[in-house]
């Protein structure tokens, strides 16, 4: 087996017990098939004995001496039948078992890959490696390792009937077959590399149609639907032409093998035909050795496919394992000692932080305390570390070993699942799954109780929404629940946070797409709810600030200011400065509070 077909053994190892019983019933065929020709044989000898008298055969004699024949080759045919039904359906299982495998383990990897894998390999691509490259793989394992096995089987079996019925011609016709092993060697390089072409192809052609389709709606709000579909057709088209690169070798290997197996046709009709007509061999010996010889020819005028989908087989294994074989950027490995449950308090110890070593920190030797029960503001401008800092609290992004601390304790030695329920993150991103609503409300929990779901729901402001929806929480929101507002989306994710009733509660900037009043009241909820367990929350905006316990102002990844709402009013920087700007912007609503927040109206009015 090729290199990269070898990565392949451990799964095909748990099912080999069902694929041998599958090769063994096509061995067995092979077997049965092997009779129909020496048995065609003995019935062609006794009608070239008989014809030979003196006297012409009876009707009953002809019948006499061709019925054991007839009836060896009835049985031989139905034997093979049944033996190849059972062996085909027992080895295709194989494929199906090992390709189910194989997507359970991707999926599961995926689960615990990070943000820069997912940088690194666009959804596209993911789900062209999940799909097509693992149903490739089930197609070597339950049809091309079937047919390799056939084909030896078969080979050896026609080879060794042929040498007992005339060795010298058999001898002969070995002629040909390195001219063929090199001939199908050469090719296969060419199709491996032409193959991994197509694959990559069709992932970049998945890649572009996923993108299109999430982005539908800025597609057609900015009328871009013809500049779209040009560049789809370029993908298209490159990836026609790829397939027509593949077609050409395949074409040029089918009609090869066969050419080159017809020499072996050749020899056997002249070298044979003249054996018999020297007496040395029967005609019914030159009958089965012909069959016997198709049989040996068959694996040849199939080695154009089976060298195709082996090379496919493998190119798709290297893409395969290629995302296998990364290595989660958040390992979970908690120290034995760690807590099995969180208080609350977040100490960051001279915390840093750079996506890559070679940028610029967007955390910079950062401090901070906050203790448990605490509600904390972070504000700042656009890229001044504030979601940043959430993400590296749950290990979405991984700190530093010792600068982030829960209880104490390193969020390194928590265990990933422990951390991720006791300190829940509501992101930006207000996502929804194409659900329920209640499915979507009570996603870590379905089986939750109704009062449950219902208290977060009010909390968050959303239960009037609920009562307003056709089928209150059985509703259907759509894919990215698109049949929601922007408010309401962010309210059905922070009712998902607040239903937890976690020790630690994140919140990424939840209220933008939310009114100043509506806010106003969740926030009340919120003060209500979460009382004795710690928040932060990120925002633009002051008035969701001004009642936290403590207010951090992050300015280019570091601390500028610090502390409660009328402490920083009376500091006079960057926090009144926001203030004042947002003051006057409820006189002036046509400018955006986010760009207040971005320091524009401040530094400039």
């Amino acid at each position: 087996m090729a290199t990269p077909l070898r990565r392949l053994l451990p799964y095909h190892a748990r099912y080999k017990a069902p694929f041998w019983w599958g090769m063994g019933g096509l061995v067995v065929a092979r077997v049965f098939e092997a009779g129909i020709p020496y048995a065609l044989k003995i019935g062609i000898d006794r009608i070239v004995v008989g014809s030979g008298t003196e006297a012409a055969w009876a009707a009953a004699e002809v019948s006499a001496a061709l019925l054991w024949p007839t009836v060896a080759i009835v049985g031989c045919v139905l034997a093979r039948f049944v033996f190849i039904l059972l062996g085909r359906r027992a080895v295709r299982r194989v494929g199906v078992a090992v390709a189910y495998d194989l997507r359970k383990r991707i999926y599961a990897h995926l689960q615990r890959m990070g943000a820069g894998f997912y940088a690194r390999h666009p959804t596209g691509d993911l789900m062209a490696r999940a799909i097509n490259d693992i149903n490739l793989i089930r197609q070597l394992i339950g049809g091309g390792l079937r047919t390799l096995g056939v084909i030896i089987i078969t080979a050896l079996v026609g080879f060794l009937c042929m040498f007992a019925l005339a060795p010298g011609l058999t001898l002969l016709l070995l002629l040909p077959l390195p001219v063929i092993g090199y001939v199908g060697w050469r090719l296969a390089r060419v199709v491996f590399d032409r193959s991994r072409q197509v694959q990559e192809g069709f992932a970049e052609l998945s890649e572009r149609v996923q993108e299109n389709l999430n982005g539908i709606r800025t597609v057609q709000a900015l009328v871009q639907e013809d500049a779209e579909i040009r560049r789809f057709d370029a993908v298209n088209v490159d990836y026609a032409n790829r397939f027509r690169a593949l077609a050409r070798t395949n074409s040029l290997l089918a009609a090869l093998m066969p050419w080159l197996g017809a020499f072996v046709t050749i020899i056997i009709l002249g070298y044979g035909g003249s054996l018999v007509q020297q007496g040395e061999i029967t005609l019914g010996t030159f009958t089965a050795f012909f069959t016997y010889a198709t049989m040996v020819l068959w694996p040849v005028r199939e080695a154009g496919a089976l060298v195709t989908q082996w090379q496919q087989g493998a190119s798709a294994c290297v893409r395969l394992f290629e995302v296998l074989d990364s290595a989660p950027e958040i390992e979970d490995r908690p120290a034995a000692d760690a807590p099995s449950a969180i208080a609350g308090r977040l100490t960051l110890r001279g915390f840093s932080y750079r996506y890559r070593p070679e940028l610029a920190a967007v955390l910079d030797n950062v401090h901070l305390d906050v203790q448990p029960g605490q509600t904390v503001a972070l504000l700042g401008r656009v890229g001044a570390g504030k979601s940043t800092l959430l993400k590296c609290l749950v290990r979405l992004l991984d700190p530093p070993a010792g600068s982030v601390l829960l209880d104490g304790v390193d969020v390194r030695d928590y265990p990933l699942a422990l951390l991720r329920s006791q300190v829940v993150l509501v992101l930006q991103d207000s996502f929804l799954f194409g659900d329920k609503l209640r499915n979507n409300l009570s996603y870590d929990l379905p089986g939750r109780i109704e009062d449950e779901v219902w208290g977060a729901a009010r909390a968050a402001e959303l239960a009037e929404t609920i009562e307003s929806l056709p089928e209150r929480m059985e509703t259907l929101v759509g894919e990215r629940g698109v049949t929601l507002s922007g408010g309401q989306k962010q309210r059905s994710t922070l009712t998902r946070g607040l239903i937890r009733d976690a020790p630690v509660l994140l919140l990424d900037d939840c209220f933008s797409s939310v009114d100043t009043q509506t806010e106003e009241r969740i926030l009340d909820a919120l003060r209500q709810q979460r009382r004795g367990r710690t928040t932060v929350l990120v925002s633009h905006r002051v008035s969701t600030a001004r009642h936290a316990d403590l207010i951090v102002v992050l300015e280019n990844g570091v601390i500028v200011e610090q502390g409660s709402h009328r402490e920083l009013m009376a500091q006079g920087g960057w926090y009144a400065d926001l203030e004042g700007a947002q003051n006057a912007q409820r006189e002036r609503p046509e400018v955006p509070v986010s760009a207040i927040a971005d320091g524009g109206v401040a530094a400039g009015e």
